[in-house]
């Protein structure tokens, strides 16, 4: 009987790909999705806070005491990865660069630390995704851009695009097995192609010609790659109806603390483009990062209001260690970041609802999930959860919905 492997996945969806990928690099073990059952557990770590560093540790503390052998890779092993070594808890260290050789490194006898470099160009294909129904496909490694606050280009290196060849074979296969939904996601991944002719609206164009391709979607773009050659694509019915546009912050004098590129006036152009097309507008948004006084909160709340945003990814401002950010004062009291992050949601989750009574009448293309007794989970083109009840088992499936109820944190129908 092959051992059984566990994969923990922290962060973002780049370590979704690269766990997909030491999955189906393995050969001499079984992938189990019970954490319980698991001999190995793979530790696909995020250090993109010092929180996300101390989830990872406490993660591995407590998979230690339950006697699981452990390994350790993703961003955090270029931070933390030694210190987790010399700790003892831990089998073997390898950097994401090392992941196709997983199978060999797994079965290594003695303790090892292959951190690998930061220059690697990833090549590996999947055939399936265990326990999704959405297709995460990496294509591009790696981030040009220097925000004060982040410490990800330091440990996934510049950015560096994958063979288009390759990744459209990879949507080829993907669609043949049956997905027909495509995230595509990255460091950086409106920086595709980037000095190299080639740029991401392209690709999807050539993405969207693969049979059995039946919605794309971006996992984040900066404002600025919203360029002429992407807005060309904004009206194909192959993208889907929701767009993620990092901002970071909607007040000018945090921006530049941030070291970001976009301004609140460059922002409030784009977005209201969008929204005039029909778009769900997403973004991620810093509460709480250093100098952020109730002056500009003020300014930004009153700024963030222009911009029409249906969806949210919000961050409480975290110390990384080694960033400029660490370093920066005043800093924000924690009980004054959770006031202002809690007015955000509000702000934003209101916009939600009116956004989805508005298309109130229009049909929602819905995958559905998952699903548990007659209950599934699904989410629609504008990135909008609904909730569906079906005597028929619809979980993997592309349903219509006519008619829908308007929640307030989702669509609810009977199919």
């Amino acid at each position: 009987m092959k051992p059984k492997v566990y994969f923990k996945t922290f962060g973002c969806r780049t370590n979704v790909f690269d766990s997909q990928v030491m999955m189906s690099s393995l050969r001499d073990y079984e992938v189990t999705e019970d954490e319980g059952s698991a001999d190995i557990v793979v530790v696909n770590s995020c250090t993109v806070t010092n929180g996300a560093d101390v989830s990872v540790r406490g993660y591995i503390n407590q998979m230690d005491k339950q006697g699981k052998k452990l390994f350790l890779t993703g961003c955090g092993a270029h931070t933390k990865g030694e210190s987790l070594f010399g700790a003892g808890k831990i089998q073997g260290v390898f950097g994401p660069s090392e992941k196709m050789k997983i199978n060999t490194l797994l079965s290594s006898e003695s303790r090892f630390y292959e951190i690998g470099d930061l220059n690697y160009i990833d090549d590996a294909i999947v055939d399936e995704f265990v326990g999704k129904s959405r297709a995460f496909i990496k294509i591009q490694e790696g981030c040009n851009f220097r925000c004060s606050y982040c410490i990800i280009p330091f440990v996934r290196g510049d950015a560096r695009s994958m063979d288009e060849a390759k990744i459209l074979e990879q949507v080829s296969r993907l669609a043949s097995n049956g997905f027909g939904e495509f995230v595509l996601t990255g460091t950086n991944v409106g920086s595709y192609g980037q000095g190299e002719g080639r740029n991401i609206a392209s690709l999807m164009k050539k993405m969207s010609l693969i049979r059995g391709v039946r919605r794309i979607r971006v996992g984040s773009l900066e404002p600025i790659q919203v360029n002429e050659s992407f807005r060309e694509i904004l009206d194909e019915p192959w993208l889907e109806r929701h767009l993620h546009i990092a901002i970071q912050h909607s007040s000018d004098s945090m921006l530049r603390l941030m070291n970001r590129r976009n301004r609140h006036a460059g922002d409030v152009e784009l977005f209201g483009m969008l929204h005039e097309k029909g778009f769900a507008l997403g973004t991620d948004f810093i509460v709480g990062h250093p100098g952020e006084s109730d002056v500009i909160w003020s300014e930004a709340m009153e700024n963030i209001r222009a911009l029409n945003l249906t969806h949210l990814h919000p961050f409480t401002y975290s110390k990384r260690d080694g960033t400029p950010s660490a370093v920066m004062k005043p800093e924000v009291n924690g009980t004054l970041s959770a006031q202002r992050m809690a007015e955000l949601n509000a702000l934003i989750g209101s916009n939600n609802k009116k956004f989805r009574e508005k298309r109130g009448t229009s049909a929602l293309e819905v995958l559905v999930e998952s699903g548990e007794g007659n209950n599934y989970i699904g989410y629609d083109q504008f990135y909008n959860k609904v909730l569906i009840e079906s005597n028929e088992d619809i979980s993997g499936d592309w349903i219509t919905l006519e008619h829908y109820e308007v929640h307030d944190e989702f669509n609810m129908a009977k199919f």
